[in-house]
């Protein structure tokens, strides 16, 4: 375990869940400086004020966010950041999308003490923690099982189309040129047998939904 102080924010909307991380946290390393959040807005207010945060615990459903909107926000503006994802979600199309969006970890809220706290000794001592994705697999032609055809930064494109970027926005949210933008849509729609970006944005919007929350 490191034994310099660490700074991690606990960005979540549900109080007793944020108390349960801090307890966690601080039986790992007592001396971590705790920040807690509930809104995306106080979540972009304490990693501004917090440029040395080594590490935010992030919950995708708060006030503020949706979807994967504050996971892209941290992406794109703190790209160094380790966030690791803590959500009552759990299809395998949030863990490849939260995996493309940088982040080193996903953790299900209905995991039990101890592999809460498994998880964050090793995020504490900078590992990360995934579910096994094999053992999340379908029968190998549903949607899902098309995702995972898609390289990292396909599937990072996806999602900006699920937002109804075009390929110039991409292109400058991404930092790579506008051809390549249109060679990696193009790709995404043959991996996925699909005619159009709009069919791309409908497929990322069903395989994203927060219907699906557990």
């Amino acid at each position: 375990m490191p034994t310099n102080n660490l700074t991690i924010i606990i960005a979540d909307d549900h109080p007793l869940f944020r108390v349960a991380l801090r307890l966690i946290v601080r039986g790992l390393q007592a001396t971590a400086v705790i920040v807690e959040v509930d809104s995306l807005d106080s979540l972009k207010g304490a990693v501004a004020a917090n440029p040395g945060v080594d590490l935010v615990l992030l919950d995708l459903l708060m006030p503020g966010a949706e979807g994967l909107s504050s996971l892209q926000f941290l992406h794109a503006n703190f790209p160094g950041l380790r966030v690791a994802v803590i959500s009552s979600l759990s299809q395998r199309s949030w863990v490849r999308a939260a995996q493309a969006l940088g982040a080193v970890a996903f953790v299900h809220k209905s995991a039990t003490p101890e592999q809460l706290q498994e998880a964050l000794r090793s995020l504490l001592e900078g590992g990360s923690w995934w579910p096994q994705l094999a053992q999340m697999a379908g029968g190998g032609d549903t949607l899902e099982d098309k995702l995972e055809r898609l390289s990292r930064q396909e599937l990072q494109i996806l999602l900006y189309l699920k937002g109804g970027r075009l390929n110039k926005q991409i292109a400058g949210d991404l930092h790579i040129s506008e051809s390549t933008v249109k060679t990696h849509v193009s790709s995404i729609l043959h991996k996925l047998g699909l005619n159009s970006r709009t069919q791309a944005a409908v497929v990322a919007q069903r395989l994203l939904s927060t219907d699906l929350v557990n």
